[in-house]
């Protein structure tokens, strides 16, 4: 796995590297704006001007004094109180998008954190040592932060190179110290969106190879089902202007070039069902989407998050309160992105319908080998149908949920890590739904053999699921298969072209 030397700043496909495993570096910049950033808190600290989270209580608590005796009690103190997520623990894979977007925040050099604290969670990431963090609570992100937190104190739980340790085994593993925190670390620690911008990353990734499948599969379905090519032709798709539909044209006429299929389907009807003829402008709806939502990610790592950033010198340094730590722009991104790809799934699902319904098949009764004495795909059809269901219910925005905190000190919640997790599981979702079609239209094309000749871009994808998946015959539990369908399309993307 390479590894990725931060400069100026992150971008969501490197957090989505990082988070497969890639090394992180800081540049010799990078490591002087954290180091002058430290200094400046310290000047701060000496000069006793008041500054939220260096000497003063956080929420509501930020007109109360904290002594300098103090100080240091009260960074480790935010992270024992903040820790107090809940639910299931968060993937490795996520835990490391969030220290790397933490990393990339800190690295702006307006939080004040000793670069000690950055090597640290570098070492992490290095070692292996993920820390335990659940998947829920807080406003979406002090929590999840403080939990990483907890392992630097060498308080909590983490998986180290699978394991799981305590915080305190864990430091003794890769042969450090707790830290001891100084004053605002505590808060930094727990503060900004690499939380949102973590998660986010990782979305964005496996939407990007959700939506090369998504393109890939459609293909092998309307093959099968013989569908009217002309509607996918580079003149009539321009007519609608979209980056994202004419990216899906190309895909589908790619793979679908030289299909005796298509060809002996030809004027077979006027036109297909939309679930069929608009996949350009659904799926190309999506990219246009991700686009989207991955510039905004994009924006959202490039600023500082932290509140309050220090700036100025350590000759005259500057503390600015402030809101970055509040991202409606990026709740709202990943709300659309999750819309899109439930609506997605949402046709994959009809898609798989039509596969099976021997109204408008011509195919055999739900693909079955052995109508009647063979269910065949009835059954995965209805699972599609209540994944499909379960995402028009996920497609509600987080960013909408508003909520009072902290005794109407935060009274505007824009909840982006809700939403980031609530898009990772329209995605879950979407990825089943997907490997479903993908293993019933390759049960269709067997049905296709001896009729003509799929496109040499379809074949490639039958042979790639076949090589896992051999035709179903009502003779195993059907699940199995439509899960290594699904572990297909997370594995790598979409075989050729």
């Amino acid at each position: 796995m390479h590894s990725i030397k931060l400069e100026t700043t992150l971008d969501w496909r490197a957090v989505a590297a990082v988070a497969e495993g890639a090394a992180l570096s800081l540049s010799d910049v990078a490591v002087a704006r954290v180091e002058t950033a430290s200094r400046i808190v310290s000047a701060i600290v000496e000069s006793g001007v008041r500054a939220y989270g260096v000497n003063t209580g956080v929420g509501a608590l930020a007109d109360t004094v904290v002594d300098r005796p103090s100080q240091s009690r009260l960074s480790r103190n935010i992270i024992l109180s903040h820790a107090c997520g809940v639910g299931r623990i968060l993937d490795v894979r996520e835990v490391r998008a969030i220290i790397a977007a933490q990393i990339g925040n800190f690295s702006h050099g307006h939080s004040g954190v000793r670069l000690e604290i950055v090597s640290r969670l570098q070492l992490f990431l290095r070692e292996d040592c993920i820390p335990d963090v659940p998947s829920k609570g807080s406003a979406g992100y002090l929590s999840h932060n403080a939990h990483i937190a907890l392992v630097l104190i060498g308080e909590g739980t983490a998986r180290l190179k699978g394991k799981s340790v305590t915080g305190a085994e864990a430091l003794t593993a890769i042969g450090v110290e707790p830290l001891v925190l100084q004053a605002k670390e505590g808060l930094s620690l727990v503060n900004g969106t690499a939380c949102a911008t973590g998660l986010g990353s990782v979305a964005l990734s496996r939407a990007k190879r959700f939506l090369d499948w998504a393109d890939a599969i459609a293909t092998l379905t309307i093959e099968a089902l013989g569908c009217q090519a002309a509607a996918f032709d580079e003149a009539v798709l321009a007519m609608r202007k979209s980056d994202g539909i004419q990216k899906v044209g190309r895909s589908l006429r790619d793979r679908l070039a030289g299909s005796r299929l298509i060809a002996a389907a030809k004027g077979a009807r006027t036109q297909d069902a939309l679930s069929l003829r608009s996949v350009p402008h659904a799926h190309g709806a999506g990219w246009d989407v991700l686009g989207f939502a991955g510039a905004v990610v994009d924006r959202e790592l490039a600023s500082v998050t932290d509140n309050p950033a220090v700036s100025g010198t350590p000759e005259a340094p500057v503390v600015s309160s402030e809101a970055h730590a509040v991202a409606p722009a990026l709740a709202q991104a990943l709300d659309s992105l999750a819309v899109a790809i439930a609506q997605i799934s949402m046709m994959s699902e009809r898609r798989i319908d039509r596969l099976v319904n021997p109204l408008v098949s011509n195919l055999p009764s739900f693909l079955a080998a052995d109508p009647g004495a063979g269910s065949g795909f009835m059954i995965a059809q209805y699972t599609a149908a209540a994944l499909a269901a379960e995402n028009r219910r996920l497609g509600t925005p987080a960013s909408l949920d508003g909520g009072v905190t902290s005794a109407l000190q935060e009274d505007f919640l824009a909840h982006p890590t809700a939403a980031a997790n609530k898009l990772l599981a329209v995605i879950d979702n979407a990825e089943q739904i997907l490997g479903i079609e993908f293993a019933a239209a390759a049960q269709a094309q067997d049905f296709k053999v001896g009729v003509a000749s799929r496109a040499v871009g379809t074949d490639l994808l039958y042979r790639h699921i076949r090589a896992t998946v051999p035709t179903y015959a009502d003779d195993r539990p059907l699940g199995w298969d439509l899960e290594k369908a699904r572990d297909l399309l997370r594995a790598s993307p979409p075989p050729g072209l």
